[in-house]
């Protein structure tokens, strides 16, 4: 979230993670979700057409005009080589949004990164070593949360796409509304009013049972994406990013036991690459199929439990297996005194927001959620992409964990 920020079996202590409760559920049909290494994957369209486009109303962000019923349509971008293709991505510094940046050059695109002057985990990338990051690409520095710093840089020439990968670092409850709500629409007004014809969102498949403030911070925006009406969205709902799942392989490594919360089949997901989730969003970038779609998305592996994650590395490293079950009680326990504190020290309101994040990891998967039934269906979880879970964990045994770093979302001392 996933875009999730730590998997459960990794959330032995601080967990950050990100996913509210505005947009209706709808029924997913098996049919209409299909392996996307396969065949295009149509993903989920919950949107009517809205009265304002059908009357030929266009939002300009400010004041609603009335667009003539004669204006010739404006030529699709989808149609031009991708050299001729604006594509504007905001939060470029970001985990994922490294890969998304580097994808789209390599397939050819006109790429701007929008980053910080100060960027990068803990800030510690400065205007030089940003624009080292992305060659190929145009760097150009400002705020998300500035509307004045998005129109006079960011969108300085007409953007005909924007792929947004912000995400906040901490899931925090401020921070969540700042960055996953806030910001992400700054970006969405000025694109609007700046004429650009498609949104792309990363959002998180943890979305669909919101009960952490980040989860309700997305949703919210994704209502208002939906709601425009004058550019069209492709949403995407990734499942675990490998990096999330990473945190125990040192710890094993090393002989200790793998930590999971109860015997560790309580919840579990179909992790994807970075590199394969950034190629997924990027074909969101011109693909049709992928037009005002929510599109959960999975790496091509099958579903693993955090039992069957500790397996798998124990049998790739070659070590005897050890556990070490953590009750869910104990985060109930958590929870309530952090709560608690919280009233009497709100600078701790964020602590019992972790606490609550851990839980939601130990006990919700990372797979489509079917209404009707009440349960999270594997296989209505598409799958995308080359590299599996295996592939990751054997290569990652071997070569180390550089360039999986988690940052702020650093769980058991990672770095």
């Amino acid at each position: 979230m996933l875009n999730y920020k730590a998997s459960t079996a990794q959330t032995a202590g601080k967990a950050t993670g990100r996913c509210q409760k505005a947009v209706p559920h709808v029924p997913i049909s098996k049919g209409s979700l299909r392996s996307c290494s396969a065949a295009p994957f149509s993903g989920i369209n919950i949107k009517a057409a809205s009265a304002a486009s059908a009357w030929g109303f266009r939002s300009n962000g400010r004041v609603p005009c009335r667009v003539a019923a004669s204006t010739a349509p404006a030529e699709d971008f989808r149609k031009r080589d991708p050299k001729d293709v604006r594509v504007l991505v905001v939060g470029p510094t970001g985990y994922i949004g490294k890969f998304v940046v580097k994808e789209l050059v390599k397939r050819g695109y006109n790429v701007v990164a929008f980053a910080r002057e100060q960027a990068g985990i803990k800030g510690k990338m400065n205007k030089e070593d940003t624009m080292k990051e992305f060659p190929g690409a145009e760097v150009r520095f400002g705020s998300v949360l500035d509307h004045d710093s998005l129109r006079k840089v960011a969108f300085r020439e007409p953007v005909d796409v924007v792929v947004s990968c912000l995400a906040s670092r901490t899931g925090g409850k401020k921070d969540s509304w700042l960055i996953d709500y806030t910001a992400t629409k700054n970006t969405l007004d000025v694109a609007r009013e700046s004429g650009s014809k498609h949104f792309v969102l990363l959002s998180a498949i943890c979305v669909q049972r919101p009960l952490l403030e980040f989860q309700r911070a997305k949703l919210k925006f994704e209502a208002d994406l939906q709601a425009a009406g004058d550019i069209t969205y492709s949403i995407v709902r990734p499942t675990a990013f490998f990096k999330s799942i990473a945190g125990q392989i040192d710890i094993v490594k090393k002989g200790n036991p793998y930590v999971m919360f109860g015997d560790g089949n309580l919840a579990a997901c179909k992790p994807i690459s970075e590199a394969d989730l950034a190629s997924f969003i990027a074909d969101c970038v011109t693909e049709e199929d992928k037009v005002n779609k929510v599109l959960p998305i999975g790496g091509p592996s099958r579903a693993y439990t955090a039992k069957q994650q500790a397996d798998l590395l124990f049998q790739i490293t070659g070590l005897p297996p050890k556990y070490f079950p953590v009750p869910v009680a104990l985060m109930d326990g958590m929870i309530s005194i952090f709560d608690a504190l919280a009233r009497l020290f709100p600078s701790l309101e964020d602590t019992a927001e972790f606490a609550r994040i851990g839980k939601y990891y130990a006990t919700e998967s990372m797979l489509v959620w079917d209404e009707q039934r009440g349960v999270y269906l594997e296989e209505a979880t598409p799958g995308y992409g080359k590299e599996t879970l295996e592939e990751f964990f054997s290569r990652a045994v071997k070569e180390g964990l550089k360039g999986q770093e988690l940052g702020d979302q650093a769980v058991f001392g990672q770095q």
